[in-house]
């Protein structure tokens, strides 16, 4: 005999289920992104309105075009001027943004992982992206940036120019090292650098890299921008970088010698004596006894 359940038995069961499938997803999304309640999800084109897509491009230009492309065609980073497969793309371009990819050039940028943007600012440069979608690539026209600087001198033995390289550093790396090279994502190259040639160790990581970080391969031979003369130009530069002051190391405290002898074969020996002092002790007490 077949049993059927009642209407309303059946219809807050569908209703349970449905509601279980459709959220279920969405929480496991904002919980794979490693990032806030609230910030992923908030990016789409179409709802942003002019003033985010504004502050998305500054930010575009300012932290992503020299990798990206100034309208996002790609140079050394991936092309992100194309139309993203996915229902909600912009929970992908928020969380690469802010948690970055490990083992590959792209950093985390968000200030929870230790970057310079804020959850909004993430959000507008998302906005920006996605607007590519729908409008297609911005024709913009690049602003002149080039501002005068006293001549650098080169550092003696040390291949290339300075000062053509003073202007490369700005165009492709002070975005990552500071525009001093005191450092933002990337490392300091303001230092006093150890070794007999760093400027060698210096190109070989411009040139070729530095494989499983941020830093991306720059020379044309490995898929990169720049000529041998722009690497050994930037290297000049890099070189006449004066230091940035470090911070005052703790003095470390004494460890007593008593501590350190009885740590190491002191407190071994000790051991041994006691232990062979209590057999010796319970060996004539024994002998008394008999």
């Amino acid at each position: 005999m077949r049993l059927i359940k009642p209407a309303w038995m059946i219809g807050p069961g569908v209703m349970l289920v449905l509601a279980a499938l459709l959220s279920a997803p969405l929480e496991r999304t904002q919980l794979s992104a490693g990032i806030p309640w609230g910030f992923v999800g908030n990016a789409s084109a179409q709802e942003a309105d002019p003033a985010q897509l504004e502050l998305g491009e500054q930010l575009y230009n300012e932290n992503c075009a020299i990798c990206h492309g100034e309208n996002g065609q790609g140079r050394i980073g991936a092309t992100l001027a194309q139309d993203w497969p996915s229902i909600q793309p912009e929970l992908t371009i928020e969380s690469t943004i802010a948690n970055g990819i490990t083992g590959s050039a792209m950093p985390a940028w968000s200030q929870e992982n230790g970057g310079p943007l804020s959850n909004e600012e993430i959000v507008a440069v998302a906005m920006y992206i996605l607007s590519w979608q729908t409008s297609g690539i911005p024709n913009r026209t690049p602003v002149p940036t080039a501002t005068l600087v006293p001549p650098i001198t080169p550092v003696p033995g040390v291949e290339g120019d300075p000062n053509a390289g003073a202007m490369l550093f700005g165009e492709n790396c002070a975005v990552c090292h500071g525009d001093k090279g005191q450092g933002r994502i990337g490392a300091t190259l303001a230092q006093d650098w150890p070794g007999i040639r760093p400027d060698l160790s210096v190109k070989g990581s411009i040139a070729s890299g530095i494989r499983g970080s941020a830093m991306p391969a720059w020379s044309q031979e490995n898929g990169g921008p720049l000529s041998d003369t722009d690497i050994n130009n930037l290297v000049a530069f890099i070189m006449t970088l004066p230091a940035v002051p470090g911070q005052a190391q703790p003095t470390p405290t004494p460890t007593p010698a008593s501590s350190n002898f009885l740590a190491g074969w002191g407190g071994v020996l000790i051991f041994v004596v006691l232990v062979i002092a209590i057999i010796a002790i319970a060996i004539v007490a024994q002998r008394r006894k008999n």
